[in-house]
């Protein structure tokens, strides 16, 4: 293997960018006893005129093949039960977008929990910047990501295959660069100078500006103009936003005419998180935002719960961030059990 292509499959899971870790499932046992199911979908999206691939959470009776969702070496996954009998009825939806190098597996922690909340959840691999399937180049063309979960909510709202899905009830949940893919399609924009500037000599506490220096991306160098288009997608209710990349890049006007309910988490404690993640300036322009911080945490607290050798093969394996680290004071199954709690919550009843 070159070395070109092990950094890449090592790196492009980090950054303000995020990683996710490796995807997929495997068998564990031969019936399931849980109410979260999972299936699998795609839908074709223009602006790569290629199929996206998405995950889908359910509320589910016990039933269907038990497998675990995004477990490896690094990190635990989640029990689900493939095809497991749907609950009866139409539920609201919430579309979960990863961070770029990501994946749809990475996140059956939160999933599962909104699933057997009620709600459906879908995650898209968004092509160029998940696992597996990511380039530093695909990372810079950010309009892409909005796109993905346009494409992935036509395909959902208009096809007789998911009548559980209630298409009037519609949410987002954003991670990292998914983060912005969240605010992009309620209305926030990207102002194309500021993107280009980006990396110009400023520190943001995150490897994504290293990771494109790596592969000798100069952002003046490309067209941004694409990433100042209006992205919202009006089928999207409410959105709820974890530590945004590229928030900085956001135009103000934009900001204050976002006009659906937002809860806005940054990871970590005030005067402590990474610059290039950091909203708390973004969040007061937003009207109907709430914006909130989560002691005792990192950016790389929203990724699955690591297995005991996961940082050792972190390590092994050159990775540049600590993303089994949490801040010390209490382990990350405790700050996933704040952050369902609160994410759950807001997405119910707007609390």
């Amino acid at each position: 293997m070159s070395k070109l292509k092990t950094f890449l499959q090592i790196t492009a899971c980090t950054a303000g960018l995020a990683l996710c870790g490796w995807g997929g499932y495997e068998l564990t046992r031969p019936a399931y006893g849980g109410t979260a199911g999972i299936t699998y979908g795609s839908a074709y999206a223009p602006v790569r005129d290629r199929d996206v691939k998405f995950h889908i959470w359910y509320p589910a009776t016990p039933g269907g093949r038990a497998v675990t969702v995004g477990g490896n070496g690094v990190f635990h996954g989640t029990p689900a039960g493939r095809d497991a009998p749907r609950k009866d009825g139409q539920f609201p939806a919430v579309i979960i977008s990863h961070g770029a190098g990501g994946n749809a597996g990475q996140f059956g922690w939160i999933a599962s929990e909104l699933a057997q909340a009620g709600f459906v959840v879908i995650l898209p691999n968004h092509p160029g910047t998940t696992t597996g399937d990511a380039s530093a180049e695909a990372a810079v063309r950010v309009w892409e990501r909005p796109a993905d979960v346009s494409a992935v909510l036509d395909e959902v709202t208009g096809s007789d295959a998911y009548p559980y899905i209630d298409p009037t009830r519609i949410s987002v949940l954003g991670f990292s660069a998914g983060g912005y893919t969240a605010m992009a399609l309620s209305g926030a924009r990207v102002d194309p100078e500021k993107l280009a500037r980006f990396c110009d000599g400023t520190d943001h506490g995150m490897s994504d500006c290293a990771f494109l220096a790596h592969f000798g991306i100069d952002l003046h160098s490309f067209d941004l103009s694409p990433a100042g288009q209006d992205l919202r997608d009006p089928r999207i209710g409410s959105a709820v936003v974890v530590d945004p990349g590229i928030v900085g890049t956001l135009t103000d006007n934009s900001l204050t005419e976002i006009d659906i309910p937002m809860l806005v988490l940054n990871l970590d404690d005030e005067g402590t998180i990474p610059s290039g993640v950091d909203a708390s300036h973004a969040a007061p322009l937003i009207p109907q935002a709430d914006y909130r911080l989560v002691s005792d945490s990192t950016h790389f607290s929203f990724l699955a719960e690591c297995k005991p050798a996961g940082p050792r093969i972190l390590e092994k394996e050159g990775e540049p961030d600590p993303l089994c680290d949490d801040a010390g004071g209490r382990s990350r199954a405790d700050i996933h059990a704040e952050l369902s709690e609160t994410i759950v919550s807001y997405l119910r009843y707007g609390v």
